[in-house]
């Protein structure tokens, strides 16, 4: 999947980061379902469509939900009509979306190259390229995670049930009673805060 973005500038972490050398975009998108998210912050189907797309995004890669991440990448294809729209929309989006630098022509190449005719659309790309779907929007609305499992079959990932060397810094064990821990954790901290405002 690399090789679609070869030679361009991927921005990671809420444009704070430059994925460009090969190496980079391997390690973001090799071995993964590719989601392409083709939308603009003035488009109102955009606005409603972005926090149910970004509810999918974390329900299968954050660690709060899953014990490991899924194989699944997404790259913002922006339509924007300026650099701050751009921003302040992946601002409030999860760190690890990635986006085009806005202006890019690239971004109406794989408009052409997707034949994206309306705004949202997701398409959905397996490890080489191909197109599982042309666009996925519909069917995130109504099957939820449950659709990355047909996206995962149809791409035949490799599924990585080991860590890479790389994968191994900050990574810390889990016990089974980990997310009752989370969920506590959070009471108590919301319990700390009404009783710091309290008696402020």
């Amino acid at each position: 999947m690399a090789a679609l973005f070869t030679g361009k500038v991927l921005l990671a972490n809420r444009e704070r980061d430059e994925l460009d050398t090969e190496r980079e975009l391997q390690r973001a998108l090799d071995n993964k379902v590719l989601l392409l998210f083709f939308g603009s912050a003035r488009c109102p189907r955009c606005r409603r469509f972005a926090p149910l797309l970004r509810d999918f995004f974390l329900r299968l890669t954050d660690q709060f939900y899953v014990e490991r991440a899924a194989q699944l990448g997404l790259v913002y294809i922006s339509r924007d009509d300026t650099e701050e729209q751009q921003s302040r929309f992946l601002r409030t989006m999860p760190k690890r979306w990635m986006a085009l630098p806005f202006g890019d022509a690239f971004n109406r190449e794989l408009e052409l190259r997707f034949a994206v005719s309306e705004l949202p659309a997701v398409v959905v790309l397996k490890p080489n390229g191909d197109v599982i779907a042309e666009n996925a929007v519909d069917e995130i609305r109504m099957a939820g995670t449950a659709c990355f499992r047909n996206w995962q079959e149809a791409a035949e990932l490799v599924d990585r049930s080991f860590l890479l060397a790389e994968d191994q810094e900050g990574w810390s064990r889990r016990s089974l009673t980990d997310p009752l821990r989370r969920i506590k954790y959070k009471e108590t901290k919301q319990d700390e805060e009404e009783e710091d405002d309290e008696a402020s």
